[in-house]
C-alpha cells in the first residue's frame, strides 16, 4: 500500500495526531542539530531595530540634490597623526606578562664588535632587555639524598642521618609529584595514562598502576578535609545542589553502570562533590541530613519531596532553568517566547544593577522588594492570562514551558523573600563544568570508590579556586600536615581555614627549597 493509500484510511483524528507527532520530532531535531552544530550560548541575538539608523547608514555621506545649497563648512585644527608601524615593527616585546613567581634565566650575550678590544678601550653605559617565553617539556627531577655514614673514632658507634620522611611509607613518590599528579588530572584533565607517557618521554620508568595507587592513597588521606569541608558546607543557611552523571563501575562486559555527583555548594563559597550511584531521593536525604534552611535547585521533583519532609526548610528554584526551558523552544512560538524572554531578562537586569551599587542585606532585600518584584508579579500574571486565551494544545511546546514556571511559582519568588538567596544556580553549574570536561577526557571511574576519591579531589581543588588559594601549594602542605595534624582540629586544613592559619608558612617540598638555594 502506497502513502497515498496509506494517508485516505486516515481518520481526522489520526491526521491530527500524525501532525503533532512530526511537529514534536521536528523540534527535537532542530534542538540535537542546534547541540551539534549550533551556539552553546544561551545569549539572545537581538534582531536589529529597522527603525534605528545603522552605523553604516551614520557614515554614508548624503548625496546633496541639485537645488540644494552645499552644506556649511568649517575650520578643522591640525592634528599629528602617530606613524603607522609595518607588519615587521608589530612585535611588541613589552606584551609579555608575567609574575614574580615566574623563574627568570637570565642570558647575558656578548657584543662581537669588542670581541678583539681590551678592556679599558669601551665602557659599558647601559643596557638592553629582551624577555622570550620558554619551556622545558616534562619538568620532571630525581631528588638524591645524600646521608653520610659517621663512625665515632671515641665510642666505634655508626650514625647515619635519616631519609626525610615522605607522604606514603616507603615510597619514592615527592609529595611535589603527588600534588602534580592530581592538578595535571582533576584541574587540567590530563588522564594518568597521558601523564605516563610523558614520565616515558622525560626518561622515567614508573608503571602505570603505580600512578594510579599515589592518586587513591592521596585521597584516602585527604578524605577527612573532605568530610570537615562538607560539614562546613551543611552549616549554611543558603545551600545549592544539583546533580551530573559521571560512569563509575562495570555493569558487565563493555558496561559502566552510571553514577551521579551531587555538588552542594555552601555560602561560604565552599562546594563538595558527594557520590551515589543513583538519583533517588534517599541520596539527598543522606547527603543533607538535617539541613532546615534554603534549599536551591533546579526543577527536579526529588528536592520537592524532600523539602515537603522536613520541617523548617524552604525550597527555592533556579530562574535560569525556567529560561533554558523557552529558550529551547524558540522556534515553536517565537512571539509568546520572546516576551517571556523580555520578561525574565528584567530580573536579571535588576540583579546585575543589585551587584553594580554593591548592595547586601536588606538594601539588598528592599531594592528587589522595590524593582524585581513587581516584575515577577507581571511576568506570572501574563503567563497566566496566556494560558488561558491563547489556543494551545496538551502537547504545544508553549504550554509546556509555561506549565513549568507555573507550578513553581512559589519557589521561584523566594528570592524576593531573602536576600541571601541567588536568582539561580549558575554558580554552582560553573562548578560543575570542570566535572564535565574531565568525563570528555578520562571518561570514567573504574568503580565505585574510585568515584568517591574524584569526589574528594573535585572538592578540595574547587574550593581552593573559590577562595583564591593556590592549589599546588595547598596540596603540598596538607598532604605533609595532615598525617600529623590533631584529628579535632581537621577542619582547619579546609581551604577557607587553611588559607587564614596556614597560607603563609606553608609546608614546601625538597623540590622548592633546591630551587631556592636552600638546604634539603
Amino acid at each position: 500500500m502506497t502513502l497515498e493509500e496509506q494517508a485516505a484510511t486516515l481518520s481526522p483524528a489520526e491526521i491530527v495526531a500524525l501532525l503533532a507527532e512530526n511537529a514534536k520530532l521536528k523540534r527535537q531535531l532542530a534542538w540535537l542539530q542546534r547541540q551539534l552544530f549550533g551556539r552553546k550560548s544561551e545569549k539572545r541575538l537581538r534582531e536589529p531595530d529597522p527603525a534605528q539608523l545603522t552605523l553604516a547608514g551614520m557614515l554614508t555621506t548624503p548625496v546633496a540634490s541639485a537645488d540644494q545649497p552645499p552644506p556649511p563648512t568649517e575650520t578643522v585644527k591640525a592634528y599629528q597623526r602617530r606613524f603607522r608601524l609595518s607588519g615587521a615593527d608589530l612585535v611588541d616585546e613589552s606584551e609579555l606578562r608575567f609574575d614574580d613567581s615566574v623563574p627568570v634565566q637570565e642570558i647575558l650575550l656578548s657584543n662581537p664588535d669588542v670581541k678583539d678590544l681590551p678592556p679599558d678601550a669601551y665602557e659599558v653605559i647601559g643596557e638592553k632587555v629582551t624577555y622570550r617565553l620558554a619551556q622545558r617539556p616534562g619538568a620532571y627531577v630525581i631528588l638524591k639524598y645524600r646521608r653520610p655514614l659517621i663512625k665515632r673514632k671515641d665510642t666505634e658507634v655508626l650514625s647515619c642521618p635519616p631519609a626525610p620522611p615522605a607522604v606514603f611509607e616507603k615510597s619514592f613518590a615527592d609529595v611535589s609529584v603527588l600534588a602534580g599528579l592530581l592538578l595535571d588530572k582533576f584541574l587540567y584533565h590530563l588522564p594518568l595514562y597521558r601523564q605516563h607517557q610523558r614520565l616515558q618521554q622525560a626518561g622515567i620508568r614508573v608503571s602505570r598502576g603505580t600512578l594510579t595507587h599515589w592518586v587513591q592513597r592521596a585521597a584516602e588521606l585527604l578524605e577527612p578535609i573532605y568530610y570537615a569541608l562538607l560539614s562546613s558546607i551543611l552549616q549554611s543557611h543558603v545551600l545549592t545542589m544539583d546533580e551530573t552523571g559521571v560512569k563509575a563501575g562495570r555493569a558487565g562486559k563493555g558496561k559502566l553502570h552510571q553514577g551521579y555527583f551531587w555538588p552542594v555548594y555552601g555560602d561560604k563559597d565552599e562546594v563538595a562533590f558527594p557520590f551515589a550511584a543513583s538519583r533517588a531521593q534517599a541520596v539527598v536525604r543522606e547527603a543533607l541530613g538535617k539541613f532546615c534552611g534554603v534549599l536551591l535547585t533546579d526543577g527536579y521533583i526529588v528536592y520537592r519531596l524532600f523539602a515537603q519532609t522536613v520541617q523548617g526548610l524552604v525550597q527555592a528554584q533556579c530562574w535560569s532553568h525556567v529560561r533554558r526551558q523557552f529558550v529551547d523552544i524558540v522556534g515553536a512560538e517565537p512571539r509568546l517566547v520572546a516576551t517571556a524572554l523580555d520578561h525574565i531578562e528584567g530580573f536579571y537586569r535588576q540583579e546585575a544593577e543589585i551587584r553594580k551599587r554593591g548592595f547586601v542585606g536588606e538594601a539588598k532585600l528592599a531594592y528587589r522588594g522595590e524593582y524585581s518584584k513587581p516584575l515577577v508579579e507581571d511576568f506570572f500574571a501574563w503567563l497566566k492570562q496566556t494560558v488561558i486565551t491563547e489556543i494551545l494544545l496538551p502537547t504545544n511546546p508553549f504550554g509546556q514551558a509555561a506549565e513549568y514556571a507555573l507550578k513553581r511559582e512559589a519557589a521561584l519568588k523566594v528570592f524576593l523573600l531573602d536576600p541571601d538567596v541567588p536568582i539561580d544556580t549558575n554558580h554552582l553549574e560553573r562548578e560543575i563544568r570542570p566535572v564535565a570536561l574531565g568525563r570528555k577526557n578520562w571518561m570514567f571511574c573504574w568503580t565505585e570508590v574510585g568515584a568517591r576519591h574524584v569526589g574528594i579531589i573535585y572538592s578540595l581543588l574547587a574550593s581552593c579556586r573559590l577562595q583564591g588559594v593556590d592549589p599546588y601549594v595547598y596540596l603540598v602542605d596538607v598532604l605533609q600536615r595532615v598525617d600529623t595534624h590533631p584529628a579535632l582540629e581537621v577542619h582547619l586544613l579546609t581551604p577557607r581555614l587553611w588559607k587564614a592559619h596556614f597560607a603563609e608558612q606553608p609546608l614546601r617540598s625538597d623540590l622548592d627549597r633546591v630551587v631556592n638555594n636552600a638546604a634539603p
